[in-house]
């Protein structure tokens, strides 16, 4: 029967008197519970409109449409692995960007001077060392991962205008040459950096929920003091996630330069809100501690379909920025009232 204060007293078998006294408030839908979980939310999203554009469209769900929206943002889905691995540890970082097109110099440079496996070599080693630079300022001189990365989007920026003579000399890359294979190549039909990026998705997804390294990771975005009393080495952490993250953007920019046989110094500007924005649609908190690779390349997918959609509609290009920071908004207040309702 109802208690005074609104709870359910229960009368207990075999000891009269006893009560026993149950909370009457609701226990949390199936709905939220599934809701709850990381990428679920950003992959019903993508399913609905993909459902939406099909109907709408008939050549929505054509085989060409998926192969242009999955090579189209293998890219940023690269960027995002790494991004994905700085905010689930409790960091940001603004510099993706900037070192996306200098991997693009760098790896074009490289080809050109040795091959594309020292292109790929120093295209790791320049973009994890900015990477590197990111991690120590912050893990080490705790210095804030905005202001720092901020820096170096700038910093990292200007070094590409300057190695391209601020965008006069274009270097490029022979057409038929192994690197541009990379970037232009197909297998079964589908772009070779879309297999590329699933590949690294699989590989990064298996890192951060099953290895030593990922569970360190989350417990260090989750609370990094408790994180330190459990004895994990938070500075080495924090900084492999910066230079992981460094050393993805410039492969995606490399990539992406192989894709045009040629690297350019204004390329990928905004990338790393892009690279944000799909982390959080897919479930990572911005306050670290949760998250996963399924839903960042779930966020990546819905963000290019949002795209697809712009495209259909006929609409100016620019609008696909408003589409993308209403849903944005959407996620985050769906989050909080998520957490709320999981809290109370």
């Amino acid at each position: 029967m109802p208690g005074g204060d609104g709870s359910v007293v229960t009368q207990e078998p075999g000891s009269p008197g006893a009560h026993a006294v149950r909370p009457s408030g609701r226990l949390p839908s199936t709905f939220t519970r599934l809701m709850q979980r990381d990428g679920v939310a950003a992959l019903t999203a993508l399913v609905l409109l993909l459902v939406v554009g099909s109907l709408l469209w008939p050549s929505f769900h054509s085989l060409d449409n998926a192969r242009n929206t999955l090579l189209g943002n293998s890219y940023i889905g690269i960027v995002a692995i790494g991004m994905t691995l700085v905010i689930v540890s409790g960091g940001i970082d603004l510099s993706v960007g900037s070192v996306f097109a200098l991997g693009g110099v760098i790896g074009v440079y490289g080809n050109n001077h040795g091959g594309v496996l020292l292109a790929v070599a120093m295209t790791v080693v320049a973009c994890g060392a900015v990477g590197l630079l990111n991690g120590v300022l912050v893990g080490y001189f705790g210095l804030a991962p905005f202001i720092v990365t901020l820096a170096t989007l700038f910093g990292v920026r200007g070094l590409v205008y300057q190695l391209t003579n601020a965008g006069a000399t274009t270097a490029s890359v022979p057409s038929d040459s192994t690197f541009a294979y990379l970037g232009t190549g197909t297998w079964f039909t589908f772009g070779v950096p879309v297999f590329l990026a699933i590949g690294l998705y699989a590989a990064f997804h298996l890192t951060l929920g099953r290895t030593p390294f990922g569970l360190a990771v989350q417990s260090i975005g989750g609370s990094e003091s408790a994180a330190t009393l459990m004895g994990l080495a938070v500075r080495r952490v924090k900084v492999s996630t910066y230079v992981i993250c460094g050393a993805l953007a410039g492969v995606a920019g490399m990539l992406q330069a192989a894709q045009l046989v040629s690297a350019s110094p204004i390329i990928a500007t905004g990338y790393e809100l892009q690279a944000i924005a799909a982390v959080v649609i897919g479930g990572t908190l911005l306050t670290g501690g949760s998250g996963s690779l399924l839903g960042t390349a779930a966020g990546v997918v819905l963000l290019g379909v949002i795209n697809s959609f712009i495209v259909e509609l006929q609409l100016d290009s620019t609008w696909n920025n408003v589409v993308s920071g209403g849903f944005l908004i959407v996620v985050v207040v769906m989050q909080r009232l998520l957490n709320y309702r999981r809290s109370t």
